[in-house]
């Protein structure tokens, strides 16, 4: 399906990639406070810059005056990091305040997104927080008092549960606490954990355990990420059935998903397990339209028709 954006969201995106005044993208030089979160492997990554007002006596009472971020991203992705830096610059918060600044702060800036795109607002709380450590460390303050379990680098080099998306234990512990998250699927919205393969969902010591772990009870069912998907058993479709499959969902799903950006795709043929596809509109010259075809593209025909399946780009 395509993706139903409120119109701030869609107003907020096209103004910031279209350089408009008073918005935040690009980066700032001699910035006070520097945070990265995401990878290009996995298809999101935000690096988030600010400056402060430095306090004259108590570096802990600086003031966070300006804000720039750099993003690679869908639309979500984008729009929630200039809304961040929109709200940084609006409140002039403490870095310590601006630690309260949660990815629900954002959704509700953003008049609501998605549920398979909550985690662009996650994305954003987690960049300001490594933004908040990087800026204590050259101001000399002690964050031990309000980040209980700040984002460090046993915590990112943790046991990994999620291998597809790098996401490590430490850090699923605590964003099921802070996020309130119960089942798989909202792990999934929230995190991207457990959406490529699946493998991690209900391995020994994977997202279902941890979930039972931390909440003392058996989170709800929410059935294999393939059955959500309704994704067929490959070995039982012929060439030709699968080639219907494979048509009929970059028809109803995933073109209507990139014409709501401004893109489309055209399917060219179909050999064994290869999908030859065509980019077109916005998407034809976008620097991201190899993350395009391989995250948008190839991982749905993955999970909803066959794992197998790889796009190849024409």
């Amino acid at each position: 399906m395509a993706w139903e954006y409120s119109d701030k969201v869609l107003q907020l995106f096209a103004d910031a990639v279209q350089g408009k005044p008073g918005t935040h993208m690009g980066e700032l030089a001699e910035a006070d406070g520097v945070g990265e979160y995401g990878s290009i492997v996995c298809g999101d990554a935000l690096r988030l810059f600010f400056r402060v007002k430095p306090h004259p006596t108590d570096p802990s009472r600086d003031q966070i005056v300006l804000a720039r971020f750099l993003t690679f991203g869908c639309t979500s992705a984008i729009a929630s990091s200039e809304a961040l830096c929109a709200l940084l610059e609006e409140r002039q918060p403490t870095p310590l305040d601006a630690l309260n600044l949660t990815n629900r702060d954002l959704i509700d800036y953003l008049d609501g997104l998605p549920p398979a795109k909550i985690h662009c607002s996650v994305m954003g709380a987690e960049a300001l927080r490594a933004a908040v450590v990087d800026w204590a460390a050259h101001r000399g303050v002690d964050l031990s008092s309000v980040l209980s379990e700040p984002m460090t680098e046993k915590e990112m080099e943790g046991r990994l549960v999620c291998k597809c998306f790098s996401i490590t234990e430490p850090y699923l512990r605590r964003k099921i606490g802070e996020l309130k998250l119960r089942s798989i699927e909202q792990i999934t919205a929230a995190l991207k954990a457990g959406g490529a393969c699946g493998s991690c969902q209900r391995a020994p010591g994977g997202l279902q355990d941890l979930l039972d772990e931390y909440w003392g009870e058996t989170a709800a069912e929410v059935g294999h990420i393939s059955s959500a998907n309704g994704r067929k058993d490959e070995e039982s479709l012929s060439p030709w059935q699968r080639g219907k499959e494979i048509e009929r969902l970059i028809a109803t799903v995933i073109r209507p998903q990139l014409q709501k950006d401004g893109g489309d795709i055209e399917l060219i043929d179909i050999k064994d397990n290869l999908v030859y596809c065509r980019l077109s509109g916005v998407c034809a010259n976008c620097p991201a339209a190899g993350q395009t075809l391989q995250l948008v593209v190839e991982q749905q025909l993955k999970e909803r028709i066959d794992k197998r399946l790889r796009v190849i780009e024409l």
